[in-house]
Formats: C-alpha cells, sequence, structure tokens
C-alpha cells in the first residue's frame, strides 16, 4: 500500500534526523555545514513523504509526490555525496575553518552560503563517527537512495494504475 511506504519513509526520516541530533546533543558531535545541510534535506524528504502519506493521492497526485520525492532524495543525496568526497580528500587540501554556519547565514546572501557551503571546509572532512567503515555522509548517502527510489517507485506505480 502507498500510505504504508510513505509513512514509513517518514518515520525512516525522523529516525534518521533523531539519531542525528542524538549524536549532537548526547554525544558531543558537532555538526559541519554540510551536515546540517543533509540533516535539511533528510528532514525535507520526511515531511514530502508525510504529506503523501496523509494526502494520499490518485492518478496524477502520485505522480506529483513522485517528482517531489525524488527532487528531496536527489538534493540530499548529492549534499552527501559532496560532503563523502570532502571527507576523502588528503589532510591539508581543504581551506581552513570558516564561520560557523549562522554566521554565513547573517552576512551572505543564501545562494552564496549554499556555494561556500558546498565547496566545503576543513570541519566537513574530518571523519568522527563511523559505522561499518562508513561515516555518516556515506549512511545519509544510502538512506537517500533507498528512500527515494521507494518512495519514487511506489508513488510513480500507483499513480499509473490509477491513469489507465
Amino acid at each position: 500500500d502507498r500510505r504504508l511506504v510513505n509513512f514509513s519513509g517518514f518515520v525512516a526520516c525522523a529516525a534518521l534526523v533523531a539519531y542525528a541530533l542524538y549524536t549532537q546533543f548526547y554525544q558531543g558531535l558537532e555538526p559541519c555545514p554540510l551536515c546540517i545541510f543533509q540533516r535539511i534535506g533528510v528532514a525535507l524528504l520526511g515531511l514530502v513523504f508525510l504529506a503523501a502519506a496523509i494526502h494520499n493521492p490518485r492518478g496524477r497526485g502520485g505522480t506529483v509526490y513522485a517528482c517531489l520525492l525524488g527532487a528531496a532524495a536527489l538534493a540530499t543525496l548529492g549534499v552527501a555525496a559532496r560532503h563523502a568526497y570532502v571527507q576523502s580528500l588528503p589532510p591539508g587540501s581543504l581551506p581552513s575553518c570558516g564561520a560557523p554556519l549562522g554566521s554565513l547565514l547573517k552576512f551572505m546572501p543564501l545562494w552564496q552560503v549554499i556555494r561556500k557551503v558546498l565547496t566545503g571546509s576543513g570541519e566537513c572532512g574530518v571523519v568522527s563517527w563511523r559505522f561499518l567503515g562508513l561515516a555518516m555522509p556515506a549512511w545519509v548517502l544510502i538512506w537517500a537512495l533507498i528512500l527515494g527510489v521507494c518512495g519514487v517507485a511506489a508513488n510513480l506505480r500507483r499513480g499509473a494504475r490509477a491513469a489507465r
């Protein structure tokens, strides 16, 4: 059932964000700007899943939600891939740590902040957490791919049947 897939996607996204917050507030891992962008992406993906679960549209509505889920998943996947790449660079090849994200948002236009964050900085290259040999950005990349594919497939499949 499409509603169950969408609600499960929401629960998975909520669990991912909750774990990220747990590592920040209870394990003392400070998120870098790319980590924060990934959290925003996962939260956005979760909100689209929740809206799709509540709305449970038929026909073209499923296609619209599939497109929204695909876009949110691709954006999250892109940021996570960039972060994984930054973490794979040799030490010293990244610029030094810059201003905190809050300061950047105060003094720079949003597009400049996004560009600056996506170039990465010293703190984004630090790997301070691993599970099964993979750092957190790699896990976000995997989950964004899984959730995106499942969400798009579930919402397109039902939309295609309703259109016949």
